[in-house]
């Protein structure tokens, strides 16, 4: 039997294979794979996504955000979690949060041979910004609301 929303199926939810991120980073998340659950179910404040992150690759520059929490809960496989205090592994059934506005730049790494899979939870606050410690980027809004990455200086990438 279908499940129609409110429930969903998620193998139903297409995969989205992209990232913003301009290169020379694009290059070091994909190609991760994500599945917006929270979208398709119609969630317009809170992003739900399952990622499956291959061997390799990094789930993003590390970074924070001002105005947004973001909640991570690993699945299946193991990620190395690097933060400001350092690096530690996450396992199945292990999570870790960062609360918004907290400058603590956080980034998730496979360094593992098998793909890791996790949820990425997070509010969705149209004011948001990211900043990003190790590398010449910022993530802003224009004037249309949309985000964009710039370099730090505000010049586009």
């Amino acid at each position: 039997m279908a499940l129609k929303v409110p429930a969903l199926d998620p193998a139903a939810v297409q995969p989205r294979n992209s990232s913003g991120y301009p290169e020379p980073f694009r290059s070091r998340v994909l190609p991760r794979e994500k599945r917006a659950r929270g979208d398709a179910v119609g969630l317009t404040k809170i992003g739900v996504n399952l990622t499956t992150l291959p061997p390799g690759k990094e789930s993003s520059m590390r970074h924070w955000h001002t105005r947004e929490d973001e909640f991570v809960f690993v699945v299946e496989g193991e990620v190395v979690l690097v933060t400001d205090e350092g690096e530690q592994i996450l396992r199945a059934g292990t999570c870790a949060g960062f609360p918004a506005g907290a400058k603590n730049g956080h980034q998730l790494v496979n360094r593992g041979d098998r793909p890791a899979r996790y949820l990425e939870i997070s509010n969705r606050d149209p004011e948001d910004t990211a900043e990003y410690p190790d590398v010449d980027l910022a993530l802003r809004r224009g004037p249309d609301g949309k985000i964009a990455f710039t370099r730090k200086d505000g010049t586009p990438c």
